[in-house]
């Protein structure tokens, strides 16, 4: 798994980053009602819940596909946009908790293949997070949005080699705006680090890095030899 570290090296949680807007319907509310619904704010997933606020079911874009005919067939079958959403809808729903970390989430959607997590506290529905604000996240996370330039170094699974680089950067009082760690495919006693930099030219930093004994695998600039 790749971990990311923002600079302030604080762990991001889910409750900043859910809507706490959430459309919601209830079981006896029907197909019509849900298209309906998405089409008006424009959303793909809505959560089933009952009188109580507690989720018992997930409406998705893709079951309605399923569910309802062509749109150029639709006169023929109107009774299947009067069923209850409670048959088409998917029971076993996948949830989180305001509290998990963006992390873990982003783990859950990558292993369940889903699109969207209800958030739950004391049974009650409370926000919801779906690929896209989960991607907006990691893209804000790892500062792939603003302006920088991003180093690759190959090290030894061995404690501290993070330190090493970062302070080696920290001499050239360059600004880390994130690092991903992930291990090397050909050899698992390495490890890759990702580094990105609020600079624009990175040259001096490979220079020092290379003189302080680190193999730098990008860029590979000409020129740049130790």
């Amino acid at each position: 798994m790749i971990n990311a570290y923002a600079k302030e090296d604080v762990p991001m949680i889910i409750e900043q980053i859910m809507k706490i807007d959430v459309a919601t319907l209830l079981p006896t509310d029907t197909i019509a009602d849900a298209i309906q619904l998405m089409e008006s704010r424009k959303i793909r997933h809505i959560p089933i819940i009952n009188h109580e606020k507690h989720l018992v079911g997930l409406v998705t874009v893709a079951k309605i596909h399923e569910a309802t005919p062509s749109i150029f067939h639709a006169n023929e079958h109107p009774e299947d946009m009067k069923k209850p959403l409670n048959a088409i809808m998917e029971s076993n729903v996948i949830t989180g908790h305001p509290l998990d970390f963006v992390e873990e989430v982003a783990g859950l959607f990558y292993e369940h293949k889903i699109s969207c997590l209800p958030i739950i506290n004391n049974r009650e529905l409370v926000g919801i997070v779906t690929e896209t604000d989960l991607l907006r996240t990691m893209v804000e996370l790892t500062g792939a949005h603003q302006p920088g330039s991003q180093i690759e170094v190959k090290v030894p699974n061995l404690a501290g080699k993070l330190s090493e680089i970062t302070t080696v950067i920290k001499n050239r009082n360059a600004n880390i705006l994130s690092v991903l760690v992930y291990p090397d495919k050909m050899d698992d006693q390495y490890k890759i680090l990702v580094i990105r930099l609020q600079t624009m030219n990175p040259t001096v930093l490979i220079q020092d890095l290379k003189q302080a004994g680190f193999h730098v695998l990008w860029p590979n600039l000409p020129g740049i030899s130790i």
